[in-house]
């Protein structure tokens, strides 16, 4: 009897639940050199200096990124790279598949293509 109390026991045991995993932390901040560019709608997206190696860089990233344009041109220097100056003119953004994108200067979203 003895040795069937301790099977049932063992066996119960094996099948207990594993513990609760601990909660996930939040995830880490993107960096300023390559700031956060999801997205759940529009309204989450920003025009914001990014920065590029040649100086000033505007770019479509989620409202909260953290941005540091002087940060990425010292990467740049401290890797000795260049970059071409000169940018698009952005006319807004808009959030596409989950991504903040640029849309061109003169954007009209009631134009119909042709």
């Amino acid at each position: 009897m003895k040795h069937a109390v301790i099977a049932l026991l063992l066996v119960l045991a094996g099948c207990a639940a594993p513990p609760p995993a601990a909660p996930a932390g939040p995830a880490a901040p993107a960096s300023p050199l390559a700031p956060d560019r999801s997205c759940r709608s529009d309204a989450d997206c920003v025009v914001k200096n990014v920065g590029n190696c040649c100086g000033a860089m505007p770019a479509c990233v989620h409202r909260d990124a953290a941005v540091d344009p002087a940060a990425v041109q010292a990467q740049c220097r401290a890797d000795g790279r260049m970059d071409v100056c000169g940018f698009p003119e952005i006319g807004g953004c808009r959030c596409v598949q989950g991504r903040c994108q640029a849309l061109p200067a003169r954007y009209d979203p009631n134009a119909s293509g042709n």
